[in-house]
């Protein structure tokens, strides 16, 4: 009984962060499906190296993807929410991706100076907040994709409609200073 009461308490414990964590940040840990993943990856252009910025990496889905398709290139994965930052880290232990560095952190603290790409999924306040730290920080010629939530003002070089049951969009833009 006592082993019971343990498990129920520890998934309590894990849904409460959960809970938690999306309130503070007003974006669930939601994974990438792998139809939009393979979308979001077939976005980028041919040839692309640099450094990648996944601004919110929930679970790590495409961030791990992101790794292995550009392994000449560093990916970054920030996730403030301890639980999916914690699956990342596992995975990462048992996968050693020598490219990819998962954060625990608030992405909005991180400088983008240096970025090639960011990559993003989150909600349209999300997108709204992180659009001027994007437009304030990236450079030139810096890519921006985003998942589902288009930013809003901006014109997307690219725009990919998934075919899943949701119509999912990925919205590619090129900052042009």
């Amino acid at each position: 009984m006592i082993v019971e009461m343990s498990v129920v308490a520890a998934v309590l414990a894990v849904v409460a962060l959960i809970a938690a964590y999306t309130l503070i940040t007003g974006s669930p840990p939601m994974p990438t499906s792998a139809k939009v993943k393979a979308a979001m990856l077939a976005a980028i252009p041919g040839g692309f190296e640099g450094m990648v910025f996944e601004l919110g990496s929930g679970w790590g889905t495409l961030a791990f993807a992101l790794a292995k398709r550009f392994p000449k290139s560093q990916v970054v994965a920030c996730e403030l929410s301890p639980v999916p930052w914690l699956f990342s880290r596992l995975r990462q232990a048992l996968e050693r991706l020598p490219n990819l560095t998962i954060r625990r952190m608030d992405f909005h603290s991180l400088s983008l100076q240096e970025t090639a790409l960011a990559v993003c999924y989150l909600h349209p306040g999300g997108m709204h907040k992180l659009k001027l730290k994007l437009e304030a920080e990236l450079p030139s010629g810096a890519l921006v994709l985003c998942n589902f939530f288009a930013v809003q003002g901006w014109r997307p070089e690219a725009v990919t409609t998934v075919d899943d049951p949701h119509n999912s969009k990925v919205y590619l833009y090129r900052i042009i200073r």
